[in-house]
Parts: C-alpha cells; sequence; structure tokens
C-alpha cells in the first residue's frame, strides 16, 4: 500500500511529506511513520497569508495545525516559501487564461508544477527518497509490464486522481498517497485515534487565492494595465450572431455558464456557448446548441505510454463531472481528439480531460475546443 514496488535498498526510506494542515495529509504522514519512514514533513507557502486572506488553505491557521501535527508525530517540519512561483506560474496563468476566454484549473498547474516538482527538487536536496501527500489516489506497480499505474481512490467520492494525470513513471515510483486506499470516514476515524488536532476540521472548498469564490473582481484587482485594455464591455450574441445584450468583460463568463447572463424575455434558457477573447463576444444559446460530440486536447500526458491505436476509455472533462465513453485518438504532436459515444454539454476550453479505463488514469491534456461533429 505504501510503497508500491519493492525497493532493493533500505526497504523504509527517508520520505518527504507536505502537510497543508489539513486531516487528510496529518493522517497520510502519521500512516508513515507507522509503517517504519523517516519522515520529514514540509508545508507550501503558497497563497492564503501571504497575499493578505486568511481564508481557503494557507492561512496562519492552517500553518499552526501542520506544525502541531509535526510535534505530535515527533517528526521534523519546514515551511518552503513558494508564493512567489506560485504567484507566476498559477496565479497570473489563471488570470491570462480568463482573459483569453478560458476557464482554467489552478489545482491542476499547482499540483503539476508546484506539489510534484518544486516539493521534488526540495527532497532531492533533502535525500528523499519518496515524496507523500495526503491526496486520495493509489499507485500501483505493474510487475509484467514493469510499469506504475495511477488508481483511483478507494473512496469515488473523494477521488483526486483526475489532478494527477500530468505525473510521469519517474514520479509515480517516487510518490506515495498513503489515504488512498481509505475512505474520507475512516481517515477522520484515524486521526481520531490518533488524537490529531486536525480530526474534526472541515475541508477547505475554494480556491485558496480565492476564498469568496468571486473570481471576476480577484481578476479586475490584479490585472496590469495592457491587460485591463483587453477587459472592456461587449456583445453578448446568439447563434445567428445577432446581439441579445451586453456584458462588461469575458472574464466574467465561462462554457456552459447560465446564471448572471442578464438575459430576459427569451424562449428557452441561455447557456454560453463560445468566447471570443479577439473580439470581446460572448455566444449564447440552448443547452441542446451547448452539446458537442468531442474536443481537441493539447499537451496530453499519458501515464503508461503513448497509445499506438485508437482507445476506448471514459473522459472526465471536469473534476466533478461524470466520466463519458469515448473514444480518444492520439496525434503526434502531443495532442489528441475525444469522442463521445453520445453528445455531451459544456466542453470548456482550459479545463482538462482525463482519460480512465476503470480505475486506471491512462492520461489527459488540456481542452482547446470543442468538436461538433
Amino acid at each position: 500500500m505504501l510503497n508500491p514496488k519493492p525497493e532493493t535498498r533500505n526497504p523504509k526510506p527517508r520520505v518527504l511529506a507536505a502537510l497543508s494542515g489539513g486531516v487528510d495529509s496529518a493522517v497520510a504522514a502519521a500512516l508513515l511513520v507507522e509503517a517504519g519512514y523517516e519522515v520529514i514533513a514540509i508545508s507550501m507557502l503558497l497563497a492564503g497569508n501571504a497575499d493578505g486572506h486568511d481564508g481557503g488553505c494557507c492561512s496562519i491557521d492552517d500553518f499552526q495545525d501542520a506544525r502541531r501535527v509535526a510535534e505530535q508525530l515527533n517528526i521534523p517540519y519546514y515551511v518552503l516559501n513558494l508564493k512567489d512561483t506560485f504567484r507566476s506560474k498559477v496565479i497570473d496563468v489563471f488570470t491570462s487564461e480568463y482573459l483569453r476566454g478560458r476557464t482554467p484549473n489552478p489545482c491542476l498547474l499547482c499540483n503539476r508544477d508546484l506539489k510534484f516538482d518544486l516539493l521534488w527538487q526540495r527532497a532531492r536536496e533533502l535525500d528523499a527518497h519518496y515524496v507523500a501527500t495526503g491526496h486520495y489516489a493509489q499507485v500501483a506497480y505493474d510487475q509484467e509490464r514493469e510499469q506504475y499505474q495511477l488508481l483511483r481512490a478507494v473512496d469515488q467520492r473523494k477521488d483526486q486522481s483526475y489532478f494527477l494525470f500530468t505525473l510521469s513513471q519517474a514520479q509515480l515510483g517516487r510518490t506515495l498517497f498513503p489515504v488512498g486506499h481509505l475512505t474520507k470516514d475512516e481517515v477522520r476515524e484515524k486521526a481520531r485515534t490518533l488524537g490529531l488536532r486536525v480530526a474534526e476540521k472541515p475541508e477547505s472548498q475554494d480556491i485558496c487565492f480565492v476564498p469568496d469564490g468571486n473570481y471576476a473582481r480577484f481578476i479586475e484587482q490584479r490585472v496590469t494595465a495592457a491587460q485591463r485594455a483587453r477587459m472592456t464591455a461587449g456583445d453578448i450574441v446568439d447563434q445567428d450572431g445577432q446581439v441579445v445584450g451586453s456584458h462588461e468583460g469575458i472574464h466574467q463568463f465561462t462554457v456552459g455558464q447560465r446564471r448572471g447572463l442578464g438575459l430576459g424575455g427569451l424562449p428557452e434558457p441561455q447557456y454560453v456557448t463560445a468566447i471570443d477573447a479577439d473580439r470581446g463576444q460572448v455566444t449564447v444559446g440552448t443547452k441542446v446548441q451547448l452539446m458537442t460530440r468531442g474536443l481537441t486536447a493539447s499537451g496530453v500526458s499519458w501515464v503508461e505510454g503513448v497509445p499506438t491505436q485508437d482507445v476506448m476509455a471514459t473522459v472526465k472533462i471536469r473534476y466533478r463531472h461524470p466520466a463519458i465513453p469515448s473514444r480518444i485518438v492520439a496525434q503526434a504532436d502531443g495532442r489528441a481528439e475525444v469522442w463521445f459515444q453520445e453528445s455531451y454539454p459544456a466542453v470548456t476550453p482550459g479545463q482538462a480531460a482525463v482519460f480512465y479505463a476503470g480505475d486506471r488514469v491512462l492520461g489527459g491534456g488540456w481542452i482547446e475546443k470543442a468538436l461538433k461533429a
């Protein structure tokens, strides 16, 4: 469970365990200690208090909770200041993507560029053989194929494998997800048994740097002068290009959005079907007009290697969306076409499309556009 492939060296080496201040990472670290690993705990200063708020994650309370958990477990604890990198690689990308008419997923960027990149750099500096996190996911080793597999968590409600599709074979071989085989209830019960102070701590549901959930206001407060020039008012048009309303900036919209359009008097509910950043135009239509047959994805990562033929799989186009039976056509330029078995609504550029074969994550990529036929 904790060590997916037998090691020829010390079977219980040093592990760098990420502590967020929540119950999942706390129990993950505790399980590692129980299993005999030499554990070093580290928290990453990303946003939160560093940017002046005390909500979401990365608040002062989170770091205090993480430190006290480390003290309870009697393991070393450090804080890694990544706020400048987080700002450039996550927050700035989040802002620029919205201004391009796309809807980014900052948690995916954070996992790829910080938690499983910069954190690994620090692990090497500390001569740690593994990095461990509190993600709900699992890693297994296929002895026959001599490959690591990324699997869904046992608790399907909490599964976070969607956010991890960019992990390479090398990274999977040095990553531990100690709570992936447990349900959330079991994690909390384990925390209670150990007397961890975070056992009843509620989960954070918001993006850490936008604790009030108002993305548009956050973007308006941090854009550069050049970016602000793109935040101009524009038209809302129907499928025929006829103006049906107006808006104050495309950063206020996402494909699939229904509420907050400010449209009245139309015979059917309207949804955002497209956003044209160059023209500052938002297109709306009915739910039927929102339907698509598939998507194109770029920057595709394949966990177990690029397939040599079309793949029948299920595809999640957002974290909370159900997986869609699909045919995936890998292309030579790091792209892929995904064709749904049936039409599906709200394919949103900027989000990730993640491919599954049962519980295995095959890979995923970044949605570029919807395919209508």
